[in-house]
């Protein structure tokens, strides 16, 4: 089969033949319809962040497609089967699992990271991770759901816990960030959404947005949504992975409020302690998604709740996957994907 394999990094992917993946009992071999391009997968190639399997490796977690063989121990699906996988699995034995958190399961396996991922033709998979597809949502932009739709509902719903008619501050409105913004919204919330592209601005005001600020043209942006909301915002998400970004996202938070860190960094951040203390604020971090809430995650797609037709601005070859890939660094669009 044809896949886009990393070698290490500050190096073009290479466009070559691997084998097709031999499935074991348990597991289903999946025909890759799409592969959502990530910025995690810009962090092992540009900034030089390790894989926790060693290169040649396959990167891609945002992974939808067609069941192609299924091992005879597996009675949930059969071939022809529409699939979403997810961008995390888990065990479901651990600690963590048993408490519902299989997003962060001791034993956690991300395609793309711990083993080959989706930039390819096929992919094989546990058949207790993978989840069926709706016919009612498009094969190919339904791949994002595996990350960039999962991952801020988990950060809405569990981890920052947003109310109907709290104020929530988003910054950062690529991918990630757009996508909170969508499901903040359906949550009821007033969302206020921070970049400094007037185009992602206008798109988060599409998907609900009562307010944009752009920080390349406003002074103080913490400030600002002070002012604007009387005080701080309830609940900001930082959806860059920038220290600085989070000072300020954390700076825009009322008293007492919370902020939630979605996006990744591997720099540390600096916040006033005695604020987080005084104030009592609440700082936590959100990973991806467990994998209890992606059938609910699923049916607010396959109910037009949440939207992903929309969301995908562009679509690649697999040949074009290093074109695709200085897409995504330019900043332009919202999500891209690669379909084999």
């Amino acid at each position: 089969m044809k896949a886009a394999v990393f070698y290490g990094p500050n190096q073009p992917l290479k466009v070559e033949d691997v084998p097709i993946p031999q499935i074991g009992p348990g597991e289903i071999l999946v025909k890759v319809a799409a592969c959502g391009l990530c910025h995690t997968d810009l962090h092992y190639i540009d900034h030089g962040v390790p894989t926790f399997k060693k290169p040649p490796l396959i990167l891609g977690h945002e992974i939808s497609g067609t069941v192609a063989e299924v091992a005879p121990d597996v009675t949930t699906f059969k071939v022809g089967d529409r699939v979403l996988l997810p961008a995390v699995m888990s065990c479901g034995v651990c600690d963590n699992c048993r408490e519902g958190r299989g997003n962060i399961c001791s034993s956690m396996v991300m395609p793309g990271n711990d083993v080959d991922g989706g930039y390819a033709e096929y992919i094989k998979a546990p058949a207790n991770n993978t989840f069926h597809l709706p016919e009612e949502i498009p094969l190919i932009e339904g791949s994002i759901i595996a990350d960039a739709i999962t991952t801020p509902y988990h950060a809405v719903k569990n981890r920052g816990k947003v109310r109907p008619g709290d104020t929530v501050v988003v910054y950062g409105c690529g991918g990630v960030g757009l996508n909170l913004v969508q499901v903040a919204n359906a949550a009821g919330a007033s969302v206020i959404a921070v970049d400094l592209a007037e185009n992602k601005l206008a798109k988060a005001k599409e998907l609900g947005a009562v307010a944009t600020f752009n920080a390349g043209e406003t002074q103080d942006v913490a400030k600002a949504i002070r002012k604007y909301t009387g005080g701080g915002a309830d609940i900001a998400f930082e959806c860059i992975g920038n220290p600085k970004t989070m000072e300020v996202a954390f700076n825009a938070v009322r008293n007492g409020g919370r902020f939630v860190i979605v996006g990744y960094t591997e720099h540390t951040m600096t916040l006033n302690a005695s604020r987080v203390m005084y104030r009592e604020m609440e700082v936590v971090g959100s990973l991806g998604c467990p994998l209890v809430d992606y059938p609910k995650v699923i049916e607010m797609v396959r109910t037009g709740k949440i939207q992903v037709l929309p969301m995908v601005s562009k679509r690649f070859s697999l040949d074009e996957i290093n074109e695709g890939l200085d897409y995504l660094r330019s900043g332009q669009g919202f999500r891209s994907v690669i379909i084999p």
